[in-house]
């Protein structure tokens, strides 16, 4: 009898043994699938992040590609504008000079004051007509300078109706790390200057250029009648500002109120 109790306490001893034993390793199991799930879902939200990010990256690339060969194409109008302003606009309008200098040489002194106001009009059209071919040639811009380039363009604006156009430059000059780029904020400029004429009424016309070790500041401004910008639909003006900006990776803010005049800066980084 004492050995039957003896034998029977053993057997629930291994029993409970054996039990103890199974619950780890079912745990163990457990832990270890729990592991592999997790692991695997981390696995598959790394690389699905990782297919997004290259999405992504993909989507800004076509779109910089998209962006930089619809500046390209504007870059080329722009050049063969300027060349048949040049070429052919420029030399008739010398003809015209000419063949009134010729005419006014076979006249008498009475009569050539008449021709006075008709000559001088042609000598400003002449200028104004080079001055913009010349604008409009991204080699001519790169050949006389980023700053000088502007300074013309204020010229030949303030020329024609403004009051004061200045150009204020703040800092040690850097080189820009492109030259391209001299171009491209030289053409967000010229969008600028073209809506002041066009659309401010504008008398005074300002752009600020600010060196730093980091970034050049560039700030234009014009005291014209200026807009709501959120009753006013985006242009293509405005478009290719910000296109142009973005290709170069500056930062830009565009600022207007009513009767109170339009500003933008743009912040470009040198590193």
């Amino acid at each position: 009898m004492i050995n039957f109790l003896f034998t029977l306490l053993q057997s629930k001893a291994v029993s409970t043994s054996a039990e103890r034993y199974l619950l780890i390793y079912m745990i163990a199991v457990l832990v270890i699938v729990t592991s592999l799930v997790i692991l695997f879902f981390v696995v598959f939200q790394k690389r699905k992040n990782k297919l997004l990010l290259e999405k992504v990256k993909q989507q800004q690339n076509f779109e910089n590609e998209i962006a930089q060969v619809q500046i390209e194409i504007q870059e080329q109008t722009l050049k063969n504008i300027g060349w048949e302003l040049h070429d052919n606009v420029g030399q008739l309008l010398s003809f015209a000079s000419m063949q009134l200098s010729i005419l006014k040489m076979q006249m008498n002194d009475d009569d050539k004051d008449k021709f006075k106001d008709t000559s001088e009009a042609l000598k400003q059209s002449l200028n104004e007509v080079r001055s913009l071919s010349r604008a409009l040639n991204n080699e001519v811009v790169l050949n006389i300078g980023f700053e000088e380039s502007i300074t013309n363009e204020l010229d030949r604006l303030n020329k024609m109706k403004f009051a004061t156009a200045e150009l204020v430059s703040r800092g040690q000059k850097i080189k820009f790390k492109d030259r391209k780029h001299e171009i491209v904020i030289f053409r967000i400029l010229q969008e600028f200057l073209s809506n002041s004429v066009k659309y401010s009424e504008a008398k005074n016309l300002k752009i600020v250029l600010e060196y730093t070790n980091n970034h050049l500041l560039v700030t234009a401004s014009d005291d014209g009648k200026g807009f709501n910008k959120e009753s006013v639909k985006a242009g293509s003006g405005l478009i290719n500002i910000k296109s142009r900006a973005k290709l170069i990776h500056a930062e830009i803010e565009l600022t207007s109120e009513e009767n109170q005049g339009t500003s933008l800066v743009l912040k470009y980084p040198f590193l």
